[in-house]
């Protein structure tokens, strides 16, 4: 099954960094979300090399995770040529990963 079954994203930026936020659909799926849904997997999903960018920060009452991915937009708004500057793309990706 993949995530998008289960769960909505949004995604935001800071500079370089991406901010993905996944949230819950139904309550009863949260813990099955937050037990699939680890910095590494994460990290692997978006072929980061080094896991460490990728930092996760539970949200129990929202049912909701927030990962912050540092390096993720290539420079940022204004330094990078990617057509997704903003990386709001990056929350759909994300919401691909099979669990």
């Amino acid at each position: 099954m993949k995530l998008h079954r289960i769960a909505h994203a949004r995604a935001g930026d800071k500079g370089d960094i991406s901010n993905i936020s996944v949230i819950a659909y139904h309550p009863k799926d949260w813990p099955l979300i937050k037990e699939r849904l680890s910095e590494a997997r994460v990290a692997s999903h978006f072929g980061v090399a080094d896991a460490e960018c990728v930092k996760r920060y539970v949200l129990p009452q929202l049912h909701a995770l927030n990962f912050v991915v540092r390096g993720a937009l290539a420079g940022g708004v204004t330094r990078s040529l990617a057509l997704d500057t903003h990386g709001k793309c990056l929350a759909s990706v994300l919401l691909e990963m099979e669990l």
